[in-house]
């Protein structure tokens, strides 16, 4: 627990450098214009999917009896509000795992792990599949719990879908740089206690209105610092084995 700590500590610390903000910046700005765009151009289809799935579970028309009607109109707004921000956020965070990775790394590597030799075990396909593994199971974690809201066990669903999202899909890219292919598995497997930990630590913070929008790359940082701070120490103990 306390790698994990220290991880996102150091994450923090990296978070508001120079050479960090932009990074911070651009993925959840990319991806805020991107479902806004989205959801004026497809409005009607979107709201037209909604009122298909409120009317299934009967919300749809209490919604419809409920007065004053601005009431009811709230309501779905916010509704629309719920299913959107969720989407903002994934999105953001695959881009940044994508796409602003490698930046992060250089950050990290050059400061706290210049010693570290590059692999390269991972590749940019890996990194790809990974991605896609992520979200088709996230969001099937979503889909097939969803009675589980209904008796108040859904709860936690969302903070257990934010933690394996997070670790799925930042683990990989956090460490394939610097490991070889099976430096990656032994890590995946020896550190999974480490990893989800991180990850629901990460998770909690994309919940948090404001600070959320750090959260994609405060997630990037905090499993770079971790991966290769137990890849560091993978090889330390096999030379001085």
């Amino acid at each position: 627990m306390n790698a994990v700590l220290d991880s996102l500590a150091r994450a923090l610390r990296d978070l508001f450098s120079l050479r960090v903000l932009w990074v911070v910046i651009w993925p959840m700005l990319v991806a805020m214009l991107l479902w806004l765009a989205l959801g004026i151009t497809f409005w009607s289809t979107f709201s037209g999917w909604l009122e298909y799935g409120l009317d299934k579970i009967g919300i749809q028309v209490w919604l419809a009896d409920l007065k004053p009607e601005w009431i009811a109109n709230g309501i779905q707004v916010l509704i629309h509000l719920m299913l959107f921000v969720p989407m903002v956020m994934l999105t953001a965070l695959v881009l940044t795992a994508l796409f602003a990775m490698p930046a992060l790394i250089r950050v990290v590597a050059e400061r706290d792990y210049p010693q570290l030799k590059r692999e390269n075990g991972g590749s940019l396909i890996g990194s790809l599949w990974n991605a896609v593994i992520a979200i088709v199971l996230f969001v099937a974690l979503w889909l097939v719990t969803l009675p589980l809201w209904l008796i108040g066990v859904g709860v936690i669903i969302p903070f257990v879908a934010a933690a394996y999202l997070n670790q799925r899909l930042f683990r990989y890219d956090a460490i394939a740089e610097h490991a070889t292919a099976n430096e990656m598995a032994t890590l995946f497997k020896s550190e999974r206690g480490g990893w989800w930990g991180l990850g629901l630590l990460t998770g909690l913070v994309q919940f948090v209105p404001l600070l959320n929008l750090l959260g994609p790359v405060l997630a990037a940082l905090a499993f770079i610092h971790f991966g290769l701070a137990r890849l560091n120490q993978q090889r330390s103990a096999s030379t001085a084995g």
